[in-house]
């Protein structure tokens, strides 16, 4: 067969041989490392590693051998072909600004998935997501219809095959079962300022406080609110001329990119979890 290409991420406990290990199962295997990185978390004692890498065996065939290979060092291997792109469910309410910018990204080809369907609990965002030729399923939820509504955002993971579930401020919060179902395959974005502020008008709080630092953070969905692993977090600076309008503008831009670089990393396995937190391997 051609050459194909492939990501390999892995963790595992610290000791020696590990990428003494790896780099000769590929080489042994007609493989070409066309980039590497690794770090160890001397604290948890783990060591996280992601090659990327070209070669004549089928997927398959290099999962078994990583199979075979992993036991012996207690490790957890995640294998992906580059060419196929993650399937995404984005999920939405009113504000559009995230998903916009990430349907615009897919199309100008800078953010490589698959955008399969987008779902919301409101109809606003329907023409939007239909000018992409989209599929937009309105899922209204109230407190008595949860548990049927987020029943049938994971027929919809099922039915598209989604790999990945981003909230693009979705403003609901996510009930415990769900959190545990989507574990490590769904990012959420929201504001976080210096210091933080909760509730409703957040920008305005920060307005009246006098903040220079606003932001958002972009991290793995949780059953603790607004704390999973942190992925991405963008900041702005701001001063005493800046309107409570003005703040919230800016922190769409903020939260535009965070949640888009998260999403890239994610997407292209560029994130490995270590706890409660996670290593990032950029390019």
């Amino acid at each position: 067969m051609t050459s194909a290409e492939y990501t390999l991420t892995l963790s595992c406990p610290d000791r020696p041989g590990v990428v003494a290990a790896v780099s000769g199962l590929l080489a042994g295997r007609g493989c070409n490392i066309i980039e590497s990185q690794q770090f160890g978390d001397q604290r948890a004692q783990r060591f996280f590693m992601r090659v990327q890498f070209a070669g004549p065996l089928p997927a398959d065939d290099l999962r078994t051998a990583f199979a075979a290979l992993a036991p012996e060092f207690g490790m957890e291997v995640k294998l992906r072909e580059v060419a196929r792109k993650p399937r995404v469910l984005i999920m939405v309410s009113k504000f559009d600004h995230c998903l916009n910018d990430l349907l615009y990204r897919v199309r100008a080809k800078s953010l490589d998935i698959e955008i399969v369907a987008v779902a919301s609990n409101h109809p606003d965002l329907r023409p939007l997501t239909q000018s992409y030729g989209i599929d937009y399923h309105h899922l209204p939820v109230t407190p008595e219809t949860k548990a049927r509504q987020e029943a049938e955002v994971l027929a919809l993971v099922e039915h598209y095959q989604v790999d990945l579930v981003v909230l693009a401020r979705y403003m609901q919060v996510l009930s415990e079962d769900l959190c545990e179902k989507l574990a490590g395959r769904a990012i959420n974005i929201h504001h976080s300022f210096l210091p933080s502020f909760k509730g409703a008008r957040p920008y305005h709080q920060a307005h009246d406080r006098g903040v220079k630092l606003i932001g958002a953070t972009a991290h793995y969905v949780t059953s603790d609110l607004d704390e999973g692993p942190i992925i991405e977090q963008e900041v702005a600076r701001v001063n005493h001329s800046h309107s409570p309008q003005d703040l919230v503008a800016m922190g769409r831009d903020v939260e535009c990119v965070a949640l888009a670089r998260a999403v890239k990393w994610h997407a292209e396995q560029r994130v490995l979890l270590d706890g409660h937190k996670t290593v990032i391997f950029p390019r």
